[in-house]
């Protein structure tokens, strides 16, 4: 069984478990994961939340775009002035 293999065969329990094992850097039973264990579970989360079309905003890393300040009525931007030239 190739690594895609196991990516289109994981059920969302295992999912689960391994971004939980990723997050706190140990597996459910409370082992510690090696960085090697750490990096293939980041990677096959990664892969199967794409897979799986899990929206953006609930997959690994996500960060919700800032929203720009609504400009107060009445307030106008003001040029910038550079100095030294006048």
């Amino acid at each position: 069984m190739t690594f895609i293999d196991m990516i289109e065969k994981m059920s969302p329990e295992i999912y689960t478990a391994l971004k939980q094992g990723v997050e706190l850097g140990r597996w459910p039973n409370g082992l510690v994961l090696t960085p090697e264990q750490r990096e293939i579970s980041m990677e096959a989360v990664l892969r199967y939340e794409a897979q799986s079309n899990i929206p953006d905003n609930q997959r690994v890393g996500y960060i919700e775009p800032k929203k720009k300040k609504p400009v107060a009525d009445g307030a106008k931007e003001q040029p910038v002035r550079i100095l030294g030239q006048e």
